[in-house]
């Protein structure tokens, strides 16, 4: 009796060559609505489903394989349902290849709710969850990826229990990934995003040599594709390089095109943003040219070969870039531990996820993920007698601190970051470790806007400011001694800004 296979697929791509190959096998082709005519359009010969089903396709195609003579042919055992199954006239179905309605198309197209219902597959989830708990029996294919390898195993035998047990565990990633999607995106649209379930699911990129230690597993996992997209010229990224990449990428996205960061143990040593980036990087790099050492430098732009021969001149352990020029590249061919990469474009980017979330022990902390509004700094409320014109500075200094660990300060001068301090427990500490840094590099401060991602408990950080000649301060403002710390300002002559939102980051 010849083989059957089940083929019933939303991503068509590939599975009019994955069914002759099949049909080559011996199998027999079972297919329903749109799957059967692309296959039929090919030549090539199938089964409807409804004569599997002696049952028509209903309720506008809700109904199709939801059905004993379906799932009784995926889900039983040999030489255990034999004979039931011969009597109740149930025939094997040997191969089973489905993937799903379009879920995440759809709700990114329309808003339409009825539609939106429609595009959830029930009987395609069915037929996976079934071919996988019978994955002994049963091949299951839900990845348009793998049939070239399903059809070598097949002409080859090495269809074996491991075999088919790896594809069993893709199928139930397939449609838990599925589910959750979809319970998501209802407790998005109905309950703010914070129902009783929260569902984080991620595809693995590639495995990390260790994690943040030697002794610990790590592994790199993505929501969508832009990690995919990493192109990865020299080096292998570790563990600890993914997360100061991602420190140092989204600042210098935040700073905008043109900007270069460094960052050291995922806080900000450096970043400015001039009129060019071989200056730009100078300027980065002044800010604490011992900490760069061994960092992870962002390129918001082209690396060429004139900006890689200036970084070159120190050691640094990544850089990354919108795009390294093969010239570039060539510059760093003697350095073995420097890793590239870059995302193949003119500038970076980032996903730009709306949620966030940390692990704590025995589960985690969710969030809506926190941003800079464009507008924060230009609507922020001058609340001192003196106000400045020009506030690019204070807006880079409160986007480098909001990206910086709390409590922390930043001090910028002309687009260069000169001074910050960051992790303390004191904002006043922040404050003079940050002066203190500055000093001991020859960095001049005076005439520089300082930012605080959170408010001033006491007037004594504005005082030591004042010492070292800062002009304007950006805070969120909202303390209960606010009014005293206005006063300082207006004492010094300093331009003090709320900004009414707070950007702890712990």
């Amino acid at each position: 009796m010849a083989k059957r296979a089940l083929l019933s697929v939303s991503d068509k791509s590939g599975i009019v060559d994955f069914a002759k190959n099949l049909v080559e096998l011996g199998f027999e082709i079972i297919s329903t609505g749109g799957t059967k005519r692309v296959l039929e359009e090919n030549g090539i010969k199938v089964t409807d489903i409804s004569e599997v089903t002696k049952f028509p396709e209903c309720f506008g195609g809700r109904v199709k394989t939801l059905n004993p003579y379906v799932h009784g042919g995926i889900l039983y055992r040999s030489g255990i349902d034999d004979e039931e199954a011969k009597s109740l006239g149930i025939e094997r179905i040997d191969l089973v290849a489905v993937n799903l309605y379009p879920f995440k198309e759809t709700i990114e197209r329309t808003d339409d709710f009825d539609e939106i219902i429609e595009n959830i597959d029930i009987g395609g989830p069915t037929m996976v969850r079934s071919a996988a708990k019978n994955f002994k029996d049963v091949i299951i294919v839900t990845n348009p990826n793998d049939y070239d390898m399903v059809v070598d195993a097949l002409k080859n035998g090495k269809d074996d229990f491991e075999f088919r047990r790896d594809l069993m565990i893709k199928a139930f990633e397939h449609t838990a990934a599925y589910d959750s999607m979809i319970a998501n995106y209802m407790n998005e649209r109905f309950k703010g995003g914070f129902g009783d379930k929260r569902f984080i699911v991620g595809k693995r990129v590639f495995n990390t040599r260790y994690g943040e230690n030697p002794h610990q597993r790590g592994a790199l996992y993505e929501f969508e594709d832009f990690w995919n997209e990493l192109n990865i010229i020299k080096g292998e990224p570790s563990f600890n390089n993914l997360t100061d990449i991602n420190g140092a990428v989204k600042l210098a996205v935040s700073l905008g095109e043109g900007a270069i960061t460094i960052i050291k143990h995922a806080n900000p040593c450096g970043a400015a943003k001039k009129g060019d980036l071989i200056t730009t990087w100078k300027k980065a790099l002044e800010c604490d040219p011992i900490s760069a050492y061994g960092g992870v430098v962002a390129v918001n732009g082209v690396v060429t070969k004139e900006l890689a021969e200036e970084i070159n001149k120190i050691f640094v352990e990544v850089l990354i870039a919108g795009k390294i020029t093969d010239e570039a590249v060539e510059v760093f061919k003697n350095k073995k531990r420097i890793k590239l990469f870059d995302l193949g474009r003119a500038k970076l980017e980032i996903p730009g996820d709306v949620w966030d979330f940390k692990h704590i022990e025995g589960g985690f902390v969710f969030q809506d993920a926190d941003f800079v509004d464009e507008d924060e700094v230009k609507e922020a409320k001058c609340v001192t007698k003196v106000c400045v014109d020009d506030k690019s500075d204070l807006e880079m200094a409160w986007k480098i601190a909001a990206l910086t660990k709390s409590n922390c300060v930043a001090f910028v001068k002309d687009s260069q970051l000169v001074a910050i301090g960051m992790g303390m427990t004191s904002r006043v500490d922040a404050t003079k470790c940050a002066v203190e840094k500055a000093k001991s590099l020859g960095l001049d401060i005076k005439g520089a806007s300082m930012a605080s991602e959170a408010f001033f408990p006491f007037r004594d950080s504005v005082d030591y400011a004042a010492s070292v000649g800062v002009k304007a301060i950006i805070q969120p403002g909202g303390s209960i001694r606010d009014d005293e710390v206005i006063k300082a300002a207006d004492e010094h002559g300093i331009a003090m800004y709320f900004t009414g939102k707070r950007h702890f980051l712990h």
